[in-house]
């Protein structure tokens, strides 16, 4: 498609408001590669493709393959986005991969973008709360005639069955406290593994390190079994080697989706069905509800309390096995 409108004698801008962590950008993917099939490239050459987001994102957007830049803005995960910076051209496009409106829509209406494309508009689709976010993304985009494949997740086009010769990694943190499994169980479960001869590492953010040295001690393993100094793409680095991820409900979970790492993710608020890994075998969810349930925000959900180390360290031995009985290394 050709720009049109003042202020596009110059280079057409599809900017996409995402202002959020790992995993939100992960799932969006396959979004964006749809975006940039469409409208970049082969489209049109001259058009760039803009993504505005963290800054933390930025090491580890060129293995998406697909955005132009970054617009770096603050995180808003609990927050209504903030004014979006002004200064560049005049958006073409603007797409909201963000949320349902109203706030973050008003956000990018601010740059009087020539189109629209969000939730929560009349040109635009129904919300729905109770899909995948990988699909809400896709069922976005498919509403404006886009082509998108919501299997396009990889940061590679390797096998899912490539060796793997690092450590296991486990990630204790989670960014709220409702969908942290305990530290305690990490520990054991972490102390499992290297028990059955698997070298594990722990990573944390920077907020996170007190709390993997802790598991980590409990377990064991000593201080310099904690990484919380890589950028995202040096994470990416470790993950991709890895025969096994574990983690709760986080982005390193779907960075192991996103690199082909097998990984057991335990689920607490949050249902899978929401927010779990592809059902391709590769992956191992722990989830436990109750009707009973009800909202905590200031301590583990009941559905993480009822998931034991011995439920997690019996999936790790099923994908580590499954790793082994295929020929490749699974850790040293």
């Amino acid at each position: 498609m050709t720009p049109a409108g003042p202020g596009h004698e110059r280079r057409p801008v599809v900017l996409v408001l995402r202002a959020l962590g790992l995993g939100d950008l992960l799932t969006a993917v396959p979004a964006l590669r749809a975006l940039r099939r469409t409208f970049v490239g082969s489209s049109d050459p001259a058009a760039e493709l803009v993504l505005a987001g963290p800054a933390a994102l930025a090491p580890l957007l060129p293995r998406t393959r697909t955005v132009d830049r970054l617009v770096a803005v603050p995180a808003a995960v609990r927050t209504p986005p903030g004014p979006l910076p002004t200064s560049a051209d005049r958006p073409w496009l603007a797409v909201n991969l963000h949320g349902s409106g109203p706030q973050s829509t008003v956000a990018l209406r601010t740059l009087a973008p020539a189109r629209l494309w969000s939730f929560g508009t009349p040109s635009g689709p129904p919300w729905r709360d109770d899909e995948h976010e990988v699909d809400r993304w896709c069922r976005l985009l498919t509403w404006y005639g886009c082509d998108v494949d919501r299997d396009d997740l990889y940061l590679d086009s390797g096998p899912a069955d490539q060796p793997r010769p690092g450590p296991v990694v486990v990630h204790p943190g989670a960014a709220d406290i409702a969908r942290r499994w305990p530290a305690a169980r990490f520990a054991d479960v972490t102390r499992g593994l290297a028990e059955r001869g698997h070298a594990v590492r722990l990573t944390a953010g920077p907020e996170e390190r007190p709390l993997a040295t802790w598991v980590a001690a409990r377990a064991g393993l000593p201080r310099e079994a904690v990484i919380s100094s890589m950028d995202l793409d040096e994470l990416a680095e470790l993950v991709a080697a890895s025969p096994l991820v574990v983690a709760g409900d986080t982005g390193v979970a779907h960075l192991a989706t996103a690199c082909r790492t097998p990984s057991v993710v335990i689920f607490g608020p949050q249902p899978p069905s929401r927010w779990g890994p592809p059902a391709n075998g590769h992956h191992e969810v722990l989830w436990s509800p109750s009707p009973h349930d009800g909202s905590v925000s200031d301590q583990p959900h009941p559905a993480l309390l009822r998931i034991s180390p011995a439920d997690v360290l019996s999936a790790a031995d099923r994908l580590l096995t499954r790793e082994g009985q295929a020929g490749h290394p699974i850790g040293s």
